[in-house]
C-alpha cells in the first residue's frame, strides 16, 4: 500500500456511501472533525461549527465531520439518524462522512495521517470527541485542537490560513 504524503492522497465513503476524494477540497481549508451526537460537547460544537463554516465557507473553508463511536458509545445510531440528527436538530450543512474509529488497529487511515502529521498532547490517541484538525489550502496539517477548544475559538487562526 501506497503511502499517502498528503490528505488528498484518501478517498473516504459519505454517510450515504459515496466515495469521497479529498483531492477535491484542493485549495480549501480544512476543519476534520470527529463528531458525536450524545456527548456533552454536542451542542456548543455542532451549534459554533454551523456558526464558523457560514461565516467562512464562501471564503474558502470546508468543515469535514466524522462520526466516531469509540468515547463513551456516544455515536451510536446508524448513518440516516446521524445525518438527521445533525441536518434537522442543528441545521449542519457541512459533509457529514461515513462513521469511523479514530483510533486502534481499525483507525481511518485518513485518521491515522492526522494524527502522525499532528500529535497532541498525550502522544497520537484522539482523547474524545470534536478533536480538531486544520488543514491548509495545500493538504498540509497545520492544527490540533482539543476536544474542549471551541470552533469560535479557532477563527484567528482560519482567518490568518485564508488570508482574511
Amino acid at each position: 500500500m501506497a503511502t499517502q504524503s498528503s490528505i488528498y492522497d484518501f478517498t473516504v465513503k459519505d454517510a450515504r456511501g459515496n466515495d469521497v476524494n479529498l483531492g477535491d477540497y484542493k485549495g480549501k481549508l480544512l476543519l476534520i472533525v470527529n463528531v458525536a451526537s450524545q456527548c456533552g460537547l454536542t451542542n456548543s460544537n455542532y451549534t459554533q461549527l454551523n456558526q464558523v463554516y457560514d461565516k467562512y465557507k464562501g471564503k474558502g473553508l470546508e468543515i469535514l465531520a466524522f462520526p466516531c463511536n469509540q468515547f463513551g458509545s456516544q455515536e451510536p445510531g446508524s448513518n440516516e439518524e446521524i445525518l438527521e440528527f445533525a441536518c434537522t436538530r442543528f441545521k449542519a450543512e457541512f459533509p457529514i462522512f461515513d462513521k469511523v474509529n479514530v483510533n486502534g488497529d481499525n483507525a481511518a487511515p485518513l485518521y491515522k495521517f492526522l494524527k502522525s502529521s499532528k500529535g497532541g498532547i498525550f502522544g497520537n490517541s484522539i482523547k474524545w470527541n470534536f478533536s480538531k484538525f486544520l488543514v491548509d489550502k495545500e493538504g498540509k496539517v497545520v492544527e490540533r485542537y482539543a476536544p474542549t477548544t471551541s470552533p469560535l475559538s479557532i477563527e484567528k487562526d482560519i482567518e490568518k490560513l485564508l488570508g482574511a
